[in-house]
């Protein structure tokens, strides 16, 4: 896949290693955030209920030493995939999201948000014999208390996707492919988005989140991937640590592997490390350049906040952003959501509010 995307115009020679923050134009940030309405994003991918089950501590249980809580609410979100097409929703993309729930209730529950955020989700199928995953967090306070996650419970589908469910998940990513600016496959491990897909998918920019398996999507055509570090050790059985030239080396030999155009890990406090291909001479070694944490480095609620990462990617890849605008829009995001409770969304006025008191600061 041949790249014609532009370097950033004030990131003109980097050593090996760089540290990039002020050099980044922030007007031309805004533009691009200007520009994400008018582009189509396929999501192709695992789509999971977030549910969050609130309750007050109302004391020990005489049976088993636990908490009983009085239950006060329950909230659902979509995740996974579907955290990915809800954040590009909110940043006003159209967006064509492909994919599978069962014919219950946590299924209905994620179409029925989709439908209220006026999604088209005549790609994401149902099938009755399949179950609709989701993951359920029980909180647990005082009535003056902050909440604390102190469980959860995940239901799964088990097995594979019957033949017919992989089939037209096939037919409708080939439509959603021709149709949109870039690609996003979200794999978390259920079926829908699989290496073996990827590459009977032709895409114009196809981005990657793989939780579990990363290299097995070596020669899928995947342009640009968004691992976190613990994904990227699982996938060379190595850690990493504070050993910053393993980092390098690892998402170095990542971006080799899979032949990627540009590759973005995520590093929690300590921000996310670039890694772009050289496109004038395949043989040389990447650039390679780290941006620090945007906000707080004691963030509310980490959940969800990779999803936002690779959609506002992606979105910035699609409105014509190189790879490195783009990593910063989605660290600027990604710092946003981590300050909010539950799984997250962030929106372009957030974004552009954001990124216009950084540059009135400069």
């Amino acid at each position: 896949m041949t790249s014609t995307r532009k370097k950033n115009a004030g990131s003109r020679v980097f050593p090996a290693t760089a540290a990039v923050g002020s050099s980044i134009d922030l007007t031309r940030l805004l533009d691009i955030v200007g520009a994400f309405s008018r582009q189509t994003i396929g999501v192709i991918g695992d789509f999971v209920l977030d549910e969050f089950a609130s309750g007050e501590i109302s004391r020990v249980s005489r049976e088993a030493p636990v908490l009983i809580l009085r239950h006060r609410h329950t909230e659902c979100y979509p995740g996974g995939g579907a955290n990915a097409v809800n954040n590009l929703a909110e940043l006003g993309a159209r967006v064509l999201p492909v994919g599978v729930v069962g014919d219950d209730h946590a299924g209905e529950v994620l179409l029925e948000f989709f439908r209220h955020k006026g999604v088209n989700t005549s790609g994401v199928l149902r099938s009755r014999n399949w179950l609709t995953a989701t993951k359920t967090r029980y909180l647990a306070g005082w009535t003056h208390t902050t909440e604390q996650q102190v469980l959860r419970m995940d239901r799964e589908p088990s097995g594979s996707l019957p033949e017919s469910v992989a089939q037209s998940i096939e037919r409708k990513a080939r439509q959603a492919a021709r149709q949109a600016d870039a690609l996003i496959l979200s794999d978390y491990g259920f079926g829908a988005a699989t290496p073996s897909l990827a590459r009977r998918l032709r895409g114009k920019c196809v981005t990657l989140d793989s939780r579990y398996r990363l290299l097995e999507y070596a020669g899928a055509g995947i342009t640009a991937a968004t691992p976190n570090e613990p994904e990227l050790e699982a996938a060379y059985h190595q850690r990493i640590g504070n050993d910053m030239a393993k980092l390098e080396k690892l998402g170095t030999r990542l971006l080799k592997d899979l032949a990627l155009e540009a590759l973005v890990v995520t590093r929690g406090k300590d921000g996310m490390a670039v890694f772009e291909a050289n496109s004038a001479d395949a043989g040389s070694e990447p650039l390679v350049r780290q941006i620090s944490i945007y906000g707080s480095d004691a963030p509310v609620d980490v959940t969800g906040a990779g999803d936002t990462v690779i959609a506002v990617l992606s979105l910035a890849l699609a409105a014509g952003a190189s790879y490195l605008e783009a990593a910063h829009l989605a660290n600027y995001a990604g710092g946003i959501v981590v300050m909010k409770r539950r799984t997250a969304t962030v929106s372009a006025a957030e974004l552009a509010s954001v990124l216009r008191r950084e540059a009135t600061a400069r």
